[in-house]
């Protein structure tokens, strides 16, 4: 599993920030009516616990990859979407989700990058933490209550996201499972072992693959 981030951005002015609010609903629905909803892989898949390999082709493959991703998430009720959870081995998550004042965010990142944050921005939020590939369990899960993320976009330019309270949850998620990890990963044995037994007595709402 490699470090996801060595060095600490020189700059971050304001109008670096993606826009991921403006005609969120208008975006999420064109990428959700062209794309096909494909089944989630669940914890025990291999593609979910190794590293995903970079993006480098921003063609046609990608956009209709990220159409089934939205088209995905959206019919298991998900608020974000990594590639692997589809059985796809590249970099990339779709993202759908509000954050603590309800705002809609939707967007595509590329081979993202969580910032390193200085110790006065990573206060703990202990809440729930969920994830489609581990159906029907939760577990508290602290992780910082602010997140950046940089990576690129559909067409490989680059993109920085914030996000701030669930939506950094969400963008932290996310980023995780393109390099291997998932949240179950970052809780002790015995929670794990919780997550497990909750997993193993509850009944996938979506189409799941089942693991060999």
């Amino acid at each position: 599993m490699s470090q996801q981030h060595t060095e600490t951005p020189t700059t971050s002015p304001e109008e670096l920030f993606l826009d991921d609010v403006t005609d969120a609903e208008a975006r999420e629905l064109a990428h959700r009516e062209r794309g096909t909803v494909r089944p989630i892989t669940v914890v025990g898949n291999p593609v979910l616990h190794r590293e995903c390999q970079d993006v480098t082709d921003f063609g046609d493959d990608l956009l209709a990859l990220v159409d089934d991703m939205f088209a995905s998430q959206r019919a298991a009720e998900g608020v974000g979407l990594a590639a692997n959870q589809i059985g796809v081995d590249l970099k990339v998550f779709v993202y759908d989700c509000p954050d603590d004042n309800d705002t809609r965010h939707v967007g595509v990142v590329c081979n993202p990058v969580l910032d390193d944050l200085p110790a006065d921005q990573r206060h703990l939020d202990d809440s729930n933490e969920g994830c489609l590939s581990v159906p029907g369990a939760y577990m508290e899960t602290p992780r910082p209550d602010y997140a950046v993320v940089r990576g690129q976009g559909l067409n490989g330019e680059p993109v920085v996201v914030r996000g701030s309270g669930y939506f950094a949850r969400c963008l932290q998620h996310e980023t995780d499972h393109l390099y291997g990890r998932l949240y179950i990963d970052r809780l002790s044995k015995r929670d794990r072992k919780d997550v497990m037994r909750q997993m193993a007595e509850a009944t996938p709402k979506f189409a799941t693959v089942p693991n060999d």
